[in-house]
């Protein structure tokens, strides 16, 4: 049984989401303005659309935590969608009776989007796929579950294992690398953090930036829209998380299945990621300088991106997210009839947003926050906070310590403590 988990629920225009976080440990500092600041720099980043400003989105902790810190119990919160307020009769849950259901049916007659039914499916959605898997007739039921409003939820998860890994000292950040094609020269990379935070790209090379925001308004000119890369880095990770053992221990798998696992990326790599094919072996591998005098171990570059053989090896993760451009085109693509099968001139239209780049960065924070909390509490055990701090600081301490030469047969089996595990 995994011990550390999430799941979230909610449509994008019913009354809420929901997310529930199990195995956080019981003594955690946490509070709602904890979880409150990604949620508002998801919100943030130029190209958002019209929907950024209908929501403020705070999440309510409805258990789980007493006093300001968690109790070991699994943790509810709870995000209102204000819009719901406008889709109450489309989304409602309860049956419809006659009279509701005639309703909508006279607000369609008369063109009202929100109550006809949807049946464009729209190319790069999941649309045609989920209504055939799941036998529906209707898009609304599959596009509602399939929006990326969902990763609201996940980065307010996300906030709760931010709060965790923080007490570990171990701090994860993203920011925008490319859009549309233009890409941030690490040499102009003269933002701080909080700086590139607050730019509207959460770019740190203001240049770069400058261009990326013109190839936006490019795309804002031509009814289309624009992706990108994103980069996230944590630092301050301990060497020996996940296992070579089995595929599904190798923490970088993890990484990649959580990142790719946001609706709109479409690629993941760790460290250099694809390069390396383009160099030789010597050009790539991470030589390894040796154990410092404070038992860290230190490598001469990282391009493996923190993780060899499955396992962190002391140095930043690094992980980068492939945006796609979003799928709903202000000047729709042909696409078919779900119910007639019949080719069509334009496919369905919901308000969209132009560039959504920076906002995938944060959400791909909290995917690599949420998975490192679940493998180092699988490394470190324990179900107080204290307990996971004395735990992981004597690891620490063991693994920067000095191992006794080998010596065949002594009966170990290769083991640099007998007898301590």
């Amino acid at each position: 049984m995994d011990r550390f988990r999430f799941l979230t629920a909610g449509e994008s225009h019913g009354p809420m989401l929901g997310a529930i976080v199990e195995g956080v440990p019981a003594g955690l500092a946490l509070t709602e303005d904890d979880i409150t600041l990604d949620l508002a720099r998801r919100q943030r980043g130029y190209g958002r659309g019209a929907r950024q400003t209908i929501e403020k989105d705070r999440a309510r902790i409805l258990s789980g935590v007493r006093h300001g810190r968690t109790i070991g119990s699994p943790i509810l919160l709870e995000l209102e969608n204000r819009d719901w307020a406008n889709w109450t009769r489309v989304m409602q849950v309860e049956p419809l009776t006659d009279e509701q259901a005639a309703e909508l049916a006279a607000l369609a007659a008369e063109g009202n989007k929100r109550a006809t039914p949807i049946t464009r499916v729209r190319p790069g959605h999941a649309d045609l796929a989920a209504a055939l898997k799941y036998d529906f007739n209707d898009v609304r039921n599959a596009l509602e579950r399939s929006s990326a409003r969902e990763t609201a939820a996940r980065v307010a998860a996300g906030g709760i294992a931010r709060r965790f890994l923080q007490e570990l000292g171990i701090e994860v950040w993203s920011f925008t690398a490319e859009v549309g094609g233009v890409a941030l020269d690490p040499s102009r990379a003269t933002r701080s953090r909080d700086d590139a935070d607050a730019s509207p790209l959460r770019c740190p090379d203001p240049e770069a930036e400058a261009a990326m925001i013109a190839r936006i308004d490019e795309a804002r000119s031509a009814g289309d829209t624009v992706g990108g890369v994103f980069e996230v880095v944590v630092h301050g990770v301990p060497i020996g998380l996940g296992s070579h053992v089995h595929w599904d221990r190798r923490l970088d798998a993890a990484l990649a299945a959580a990142v790719m696992s946001i609706n709109i990326v479409k690629g993941v790599e760790l460290g250099l990621g694809f390069e390396q094919t383009r160099r030789f072996g010597s050009g790539v591998h991470d030589v390894i300088e040796g154990r410092r005098e404070d038992g860290t171990w230190v490598h001469r570059t990282n391009n493996a991106g923190g993780t060899t053989g499955g396992i962190t090896n002391g140095e930043p993760i690094v992980v980068r997210g492939a945006v796609k451009p979003i799928s709903t085109l202000a000047r729709p693509l042909p696409t078919a009839d779900l119910v007639t099968g019949e080719s069509v001139d334009k496919a369905h239209y919901e308000r969209s947003d132009i560039s959504v780049v920076p906002a995938a960065g944060v959400i791909g924070e909290a995917m690599v926050m949420l998975t490192l909390a679940a493998f180092v509490l699988e490394k470190t055990g324990g179900d107080s906070m204290p307990e996971v701090l004395d735990n992981l600081a004597r690891y620490r301490a063991r693994t920067g310590e000095a191992r006794p030469a080998p010596v065949a047969g002594d009966g170990s089996g290769g083991h640099a403590r007998p007898g301590r595990g």
